[in-house]
């Protein structure tokens, strides 16, 4: 067999792009898994819920004494906007969560990274942890107000202890899942530890440690919240319990609309702040 006929055999197209036509591209698969969310679809999903309770309410369905319409619900928010009274709740429930928020956060990431770079931390913290964080915080908020007082500290504390344990697991997580083979090789080519920290470790751990910060956000909700309704003369917490203590529905449904928007900002200032440092991924 000559060269060109074995060439022919093995190579059916050699001869020219008669056999290219009959190939199709192969579609890709690897797309099942990727990132992706509708603009539209969390507000379609809000309108239609409240388009069923509203024309329930006008129906005569549910008692407006038990459930107001949203029409009610947005006048009332209305009133208490232009009155300047929502705002004074509002600010002070804002600094109770920013600052016990801040001072949790703190010591719960310099200790989540210790019990991840130390094994001493690590054995300590870890026994620590697991004893204390199942305990509910705001069962604690007695024993603050004995300690701190009724004012401003005992709330403040009781939320940064509630922010602390979810922040010390997420930055611990988030460093002991760092491959250990960056590190090594981080070490092999001689680069300092805090160089190491800075640039391996902490880049490796951000994803998991933000993931955190979701989830202490909604603790410091919840737990102002609890708080002011046990002890305060101002917030979100004492406006709810004040309401729903005479009865004023409306007054109470727009304190809870109040919270779902204040969650739904935390939330959305948490999402940028991913995209602004995570933009390696």
């Amino acid at each position: 067999m000559s060269d060109l006929t074995r060439t022919s055999s093995l190579h059916p197209t050699a001869g020219g792009n008669e056999g290219r036509s009959n190939l199709s591209p192969v579609r890709f698969r690897a797309q099942g898994f990727t990132a992706a969310s509708s603009r539209f679809g969390g507000w379609a999903a809000a309108a239609v819920l409240i388009g069923f309770w509203q024309g329930a309410s006008s129906l005569g369905f549910v008692n407006a004494l038990f459930l107001p319409s949203p029409i009610a619900v947005a006048k009332t928010l209305a009133g208490l906007i232009a009155s300047g009274e929502l705002w004074q709740h509002v600010s002070a429930s804002a600094l109770r969560i920013a600052t016990g928020w801040i001072c949790g956060t703190a010591a719960g990431l310099l200790l989540g990274f210790s019990m991840g770079l130390w094994s001493l931390a690590r054995s300590t913290g870890t026994a620590v942890v697991s004893a204390l964080f199942p305990i509910p915080k705001i069962a604690l908020l007695p024993l603050m107000i004995l300690w701190f007082g009724i004012g401003e500290p005992s709330k403040i504390v009781t939320i940064a202890l509630g922010v602390f344990f979810p922040t010390t697991i997420a930055a611990y997580s988030g460093v002991d899942s760092v491959p250990r083979n960056l590190i090594r090789m981080a070490q092999s080519f001689g680069v300092p530890f805090l160089d190491i920290v800075r640039k391996v470790v902490l880049p490796g751990a951000l994803p998991s440690i933000l993931a955190g910060f979701r989830i202490s956000t909604s603790f410091a909700l919840l737990l102002v919240v609890s708080a002011e309704m046990i002890g305060a003369d101002k917030g979100i917490g004492t406006f709810v319990m004040q309401a729903g203590n005479l009865m004023q529905t409306d007054h109470l449904l727009a304190g809870v609309t109040v919270l779902s928007l204040f969650g739904l900002a935390i939330a959305r200032g948490i999402g940028l702040l991913e995209k602004t440092v995570l933009r390696w991924r």
